[in-house]
């Protein structure tokens, strides 16, 4: 059949994308489930258990009253069933009925309050994870854990729920039949072990299909973040059929693995049914027997048929629910992989905060590689003075966002001491060290809200006035109060509202209002035009003595003014000096000078960034 409807032809292979929890098993998750997020709420479970033991007692005593019924009736047909046996039908029932919709209640909250606080943990953990460890996960699949993996726990908290219900519900029955009538119930009892038998075999293909399930929901989430951030570069690629097709594929392969779980869920009732049925045709066979010896009572072979069918659901729910279990097996091992993931930067025990008075920056033999290959950085040496404006220049890959990166303790150094103010930034808490510098991108990144928050995150508690100061200084202020709603416009999506050097100065702004000692600067002007990177630069050159500032730089122009450049190639600083003693050095400055501003268009040949080949991006 097409898609595989009723057999699996297909030989689909996945790369395991490191979400997978190899170290817990089905126990370990559910027991950690119970542990970590459904314990807090002890009186709510408590009160949920005591519901479902009512559900099963009434459960269990309907059949015992309709033996009574009818044994009194057919003893004494004279007078009737007594009139406590309806009443007591009614008390039963309603009994029943309110303990259902409490556990119907209680069971959806449960599992909503679950899913709430996995992913608040997520979140959490996501945003103090290290950059190294981000960087091993597309973000796409981060998108697809929180709204697909984290919502299918609520599954497994509904599914323990219903287990447990279902098991009692199981319990009080069987519990009834023996009471009723113990040799017919011998002969249900025998078949519970061949379907739990079924039940363990269904519920590994079931836990395996949702693994790779989820894990291609994760890969159609990469797909689809992929194509709507490049959206323009698909589109003037004319590579529309291409990601099409390749989200066609992601889908078609979700499907295959939907259809493996599917089958194995849809399996679990019938089996439950036919073994269940095969039970109640002996059953039918022996009871014949027993009533025409007189053996068994009416009201005896009555009340047992009754508790048949009351069997026969939970049997056939808790087939199910094994196997719907699963799929939120999977997600969970996926959601633990990630809360369980250690991070490598983390403040030592006890670590003081970083006290900052000068700003003075200092290197020690530092090295460090991204990989197990070529250090970026190799015994690298540097004093960046307090107050002065320090530049990195230089080709591609020659470690200078590296710098900026270790500074910030974003990557950790394998070997060799960073210093600030004579202080291991590796001994400091990680806050104190970032409270202590402002960052500004080349990259411009904006949140989907007002120009006032963007200027003001990372300064909780700034003024209006302060923030409109801080815009003035970034050459901001103009193009802001001539939108409609001034600083209160919202700028959408990553900034999508505005132009490229807005954002940039937007983002300027944001760093000289945190009014740290140390700024950072990577690329900070490459998104303006010439008279604002001219504006900017100016004031970026006429901060205040105190505080020091470290550049990163593709335009040659924007470090003329700094006190130190140095010119890096390979991981180590092979010039160091002004403006003016580097070009009569004739060394490596020189000649990325000439580079960029050669020709006869002398003037706009500045105002650009340096070629592809000596950009830097490390």
């Amino acid at each position: 059949m097409e898609d595989g409807l009723f057999r699996d032809n297909s030989k689909l292979e996945q790369k395991d994308d490191g979400l997978e929890h190899d170290g817990m098993t089905t126990r370990d998750m559910l027991s950690r489930i119970v542990r970590v997020y459904l314990s807090p709420r002890k009186g709510l479970l408590a009160l949920s258990l005591l519901a479902m033991l009512l559900v099963a007692a009434t459960t269990g005593l309907m059949p015992v009253l309709v033996k009574e019924a009818i044994d009194i009736f057919v003893a004494d047909n004279t007078k009737g069933v007594p009139v406590w046996i309806p009443w007591a039908v009614v008390a039963v029932t309603s009994i029943k009925a309110l303990n259902e919709f409490f556990v119907g209640v209680s069971r959806s909250y449960l599992g909503f309050r679950t899913v709430a606080d996995i992913q608040i943990d997520l979140f959490k953990k996501l945003m103090v994870t290290d950059f190294a460890d981000l960087s091993k996960t597309h973000s796409g699949r981060f998108v697809a854990s929180f709204l697909n993996d984290a919502t299918r726990i609520r599954e497994t908290v509904n599914m323990l729920v219903a287990f447990c219900k279902n098991s009692l519900i199981v319990l009080a029955t069987l519990a009834a039949m023996f009471w009723i009538e113990w040799r017919l119930a011998l002969i249900i009892s025998a078949i519970l072990p061949i379907i739990l038998y079924f039940m363990a075999k269904q519920r590994r293909t079931m836990r395996k299909s949702s693994r790779q399930s989820l894990q291609e929901t994760g890969e159609l989430s990469t797909i689809i973040t992929e194509a709507l951030s490049g959206i323009r570069v698909v589109k003037a690629s004319q590579q529309e059929r291409f990601e099409s097709e390749r989200a066609a594929d992601a889908i078609n392969r979700n499907l295959s693995f939907l259809m493996r779980g599917a089958r194995a869920r849809a399996a679990s009732a019938p089996i439950a049914e036919a073994l269940s049925g095969m039970a109640i045709a002996i059953i039918f066979v022996f009871a014949g027997y027993q009533i025409s010896q007189g053996f068994l009572s009416a009201g005896d072979f009555a009340g047992f048929m009754v508790a048949a069918p009351l069997l026969y659901g939970p049997l056939k729910a808790l087939a199910t629910v094994q196997t719907a279990l699963q799929e939120g097996v999977a997600a969970t091992a996926r959601i633990f992989s990630l809360l369980d993931r250690e991070n490598s930067i983390v403040d030592v025990k006890d670590a003081p905060d970083l006290s900052v008075t000068k700003g003075e920056i200092i290197f020690d033999n530092v090295t460090f590689t991204y990989r197990d290959d070529t250090p970026v950085l190799s015994n690298f040496s540097l004093k960046i003075p307090a107050g002065k404006r320090v530049a990195l220049v230089g080709p591609s890959g020659a470690g200078k966002s590296t710098v900026l990166n270790l500074v910030l303790r974003f990557f950790e150094a394998q070997s060799g001491t960073i210093y600030i103010d004579g202080q291991d930034i590796t001994k400091a808490t990680l806050w104190s060290l970032r409270h202590a510098t402002a960052l500004v991108t080349q990259d411009p990144f904006l949140f989907d809200d007002t120009i006032a928050m963007n200027i003001a995150y990372g300064a909780p508690g700034a003024t209006r006035a302060q923030i409109e100061q801080a815009a003035r200084q970034a050459g901001a202020h103009d193009f802001i109060m001539a939108l409609p709603l001034g600083y209160d416009t919202r700028v959408g999506e990553v900034g999508r509202l505005i132009s490229g050097g807005e954002k940039q100065r937007l983002v300027i702004a944001r760093a000289l209002l945190r009014d740290a000692p140390i700024l950072l600067l990577d690329e900070a002007t490459s998104s303006l035009d010439a008279q604002a990177e001219k504006h900017v630069q100016s004031i970026l050159d006429s901060l205040d003595i105190d505080r020091t500032v470290l550049t990163i730089a593709h335009r040659l122009s924007s470090v003329r003014n700094a006190d130190i450049i140095c010119v890096m190639d390979k991981g180590v600083i092979v010039e160091r000096g002004n403006h003016d003693e580097l070009l009569a050095l004739g060394g490596l400055y020189k000649d990325l000078y000439t580079t960029q501003f050669t020709g006869a268009d002398h003037k706009e040949k500045e105002d650009l960034p340096l070629s592809s080949a000596l950009a830097s991006s490390t």
